[in-house]
């Protein structure tokens, strides 16, 4: 058998009440020329169960021994994955019919970029629309990502598709817990790669209450948790002796997270 055009890398941590939609998104593709790879990071609900009752011969299916956290099945699913490209989904979010087949033509189309992304539409639990997100719309070049990024992340994690040379070569960084995705976008720029996306919802991303970014979010300064990510980022490159523009735009959204940060703790702090 010869290997997919694409590997739906998709992470599954409790989400019984969810993943059937997403699976089924995924399997009404109008592209079928994919495997989806389900990586059960030590769901304790019911998902398996729900994974199970799927017989599609597309779906290969791997268990954790016990949660190891998105970053451990993220690289566990990119050394597991056979596909020319990765995408990315997550088990909450439903993929629009064409994604895959927009994608991986764009992907096809234009062999310098190494990352395709796109926009997405809020739902909530029930899927009801609940708007889009600005910067993501506003973000779709790569001209407009790179003077965007050092800023801010402006790309939905799970709209990713990415090259799988790229993706051995810029693994995640265990230690950017929360900002993995944004610092691997960071990495990917700062070392001249291309960057692209979209610009079609071609992704419904929920937010509810239990999802991964609605729990952290909450607990987060979003500011702090920026400066941190940055912070770690810009250690790296001058470890590597890598510096350059773009690194020095970096360098300057940093300072501004960092004083917007602690100006965001010390009014929380006069409120309590």
């Amino acid at each position: 058998m010869s290997a997919p055009a694409i590997t739906v890398l998709l992470p599954a941590y409790n989400c019984s009440t969810y993943i059937a939609q997403t699976i089924d998104s995924l399997l009404s593709q109008t592209l079928t020329d994919f495997e989806l790879l389900i990586i059960n990071d030590g769901s304790t609900d019911d998902t398996e169960q729900v994974i199970s009752t799927y017989k599609d011969t597309r779906i290969r299916y791997l268990k954790n021994e016990g949660n190891k956290g998105l970053v451990f099945t993220l690289t566990k699913g990119i050394q597991e994955a056979t596909g020319t490209y990765i995408a990315r989904m997550d088990a909450d979010d439903i993929a629009i019919t064409n994604r895959l087949q927009l994608q991986k033509q764009w992907l096809d189309k234009h062999p310098k970029t190494s990352v395709i992304a796109c926009t997405i539409q809020f739902i909530d639990g029930r899927g009801n629309e609940q708007g889009i997100w600005d910067e993501d719309k506003a973000t779709c070049s790569y001209h407009d990502l790179k003077k965007m990024l050092p800023w801010e992340n402006c790309i939905a994690h799970p709209t990713i598709m990415i090259r799988k040379e790229i993706a051995l070569a810029y693994p995640y960084d265990d230690m950017q817990l929360h900002c993995e995705d944004y610092d691997l976008w960071l990495r990917i720029l700062a070392d001249g790669l291309v960057i692209e996306k979209i610009p079609q919802p071609l992704l419904l991303y929920r937010n509810h209450e239990a999802s991964i970014t609605g729990v952290h979010l909450k607990k987060m300064n979003p500011f702090l948790n920026q400066f941190q990510c940055k912070r770690r980022f810009l250690g790296k490159r001058i470890q590597q002796g890598k510096w350059g523009i773009f690194e020095s735009r970096v360098l300057l959204a940093t300072l501004f997270d960092g004083i917007m940060g602690l100006g965001k703790q010390l009014k929380n702090k006069s409120r309590s």
